[in-house]
């Protein structure tokens, strides 16, 4: 493994592997032989431009989407040969930050936070539940916009606050999509930090689909360049686009990141 940034990857311990992942829709081939391994406590960016086939890998992890041909193992669960209540356990361990928070409009941060855990253990006392709502608002520093409706949020706040409703159920593994797509660089750079933070915090493993190389340089421990249905290369930031492959550096030069 490259040097890594963060202290509690466990070499070898790995809580994703996939293997030769096929995927086509009709004639059009998005993943042609993918392999991908993500250690325990570590977090990989995968990076490639619209299209190249993220969003895909990301529904086959979760069992959105079946492979044609390949393995995916997620926290040592085939995840293709799931069904049903095998694969809503895998799901709740599984933490999906989407890129546009996802929250829902007709409810406060409190009760946007309260949903999952309600939905998910319907055991849970009023005090256990408000302990748990003010812990992830108190991770992603918005503990004072509890009572505030999505309307009145920022989207970097959307975004803090839709990262705290996937935090409220534990998840082993974070898959964050574009986190920071549509937002300023200084909000950029408050969103990088949260999820370094809760990598650290929550001692989670996670895969960041992006193609902002300024996001995948200050979060990943390793980046993982996708491009036409395969990972062209693999390693720390500095490796990858040291790489002189023409594609690599024309992903570089497009980000127009020095």
């Amino acid at each position: 493994m490259q040097h890594v940034k963060n202290k509690f990857i466990h070499e070898g311990e790995n809580v994703i592997s996939i293997r030769g992942l096929y995927k086509s829709f009709g004639s059009f081939d998005v993943l042609k032989g993918v392999d991908l391994d993500v250690a325990r406590g570590e977090n990989v960016a995968v990076l490639g431009r619209s299209g190249s086939g993220k969003s895909v890998l990301i529904k086959i992890l979760v069992g959105l989407l079946l492979p044609d041909a390949g393995d995916v193992i997620v926290l040592g669960k085939h995840v293709p040969q799931l069904r049903g209540k095998e694969l809503d356990e895998l799901r709740l361990k599984i933490g999906f930050s989407f890129q546009n928070s996802a929250l829902y409009d007709s409810m406060n941060v409190r009760k946007n936070l309260e949903f999952p855990l309600k939905m998910n253990f319907k055991a849970l006392s009023k005090k256990e539940i408000d302990s748990a709502v003010s812990e992830v608002l108190e991770a992603v520093g918005l503990k004072d916009k509890i009572n505030q409706m999505p309307s009145d949020l920022s989207g970097g706040q959307k975004k803090r606050i839709g990262i705290a409703r996937t935090l409220i159920l534990k998840p082993e593994i974070m898959l964050y999509d574009e986190p920071t797509s549509g937002l300023d660089p200084i909000t950029s750079i408050e969103i990088n930090e949260l999820i370094n933070a809760v990598q650290q915090q929550y001692k989670t493993s996670a895969i960041i689909i992006t193609h902002d190389l300024t996001c995948a340089k200050a979060t990943a421990d390793r980046v993982a360049m996708l491009l036409d249905g395969k990972f062209l290369k693999t390693g720390d930031f500095d490796n990858v686009f040291a790489d002189q492959d023409k594609s690599i550096q024309s992903f570089f030069n497009y980000n127009f990141i020095h």
